[in-house]
């Protein structure tokens, strides 16, 4: 993906602000509201777990061990994380270990399947709404 022509968005800056205060940051919102492209600004590295190449082997090694798939310069973006909900608890017990604020960026449309999700995240992830691009952005 080509970021020349990005166009700044207001909730930037706000991205910005959660990655110096929490361990993670999950943007949620409704498909093709820029999520995963405002990300890429943000991050040092993906994954992408949609992503279909040899039949989707992200996903796939997240599905085997989340952890692995968490190792990667940071902010690490985690695209549509909710296809393996495990990731959540993965990212919560790194942040836990390292202490480290800025560590991940998970993105996601879907609402997940909270079944496999043992925890919150609070005080950890901070959630993010993002919606489509306002008049005033564009």
């Amino acid at each position: 993906m080509n970021l020349s022509n990005y166009m700044p968005r207001l909730i930037d800056k706000r991205i910005e602000n959660m990655l110096s205060t929490f361990g993670a940051v999950c943007i949620e919102g409704p498909k093709w509201c820029g999520k995963t492209w405002t990300s890429l600004r943000h991050c040092k590295s993906q994954v992408f777990l949609g992503d279909p190449t040899n039949n989707f082997q992200n996903r796939t090694l997240a599905q085997l061990d989340p952890s692995l798939i968490l190792e990667g310069n940071i902010p690490r973006l985690l695209d549509e994380w909710q296809e393996v909900p495990t990731i959540w608890d993965a990212v919560r017990y790194k942040v836990d270990q390292s202490g480290q604020k800025g560590q991940f960026i998970l993105t996601g449309s879907a609402t997940p399947n909270h079944k496999g999700i043992l925890h919150s995240g609070a005080g950890r992830i901070a959630r993010v709404k993002m919606n489509t691009m306002s008049l005033f952005e564009s």
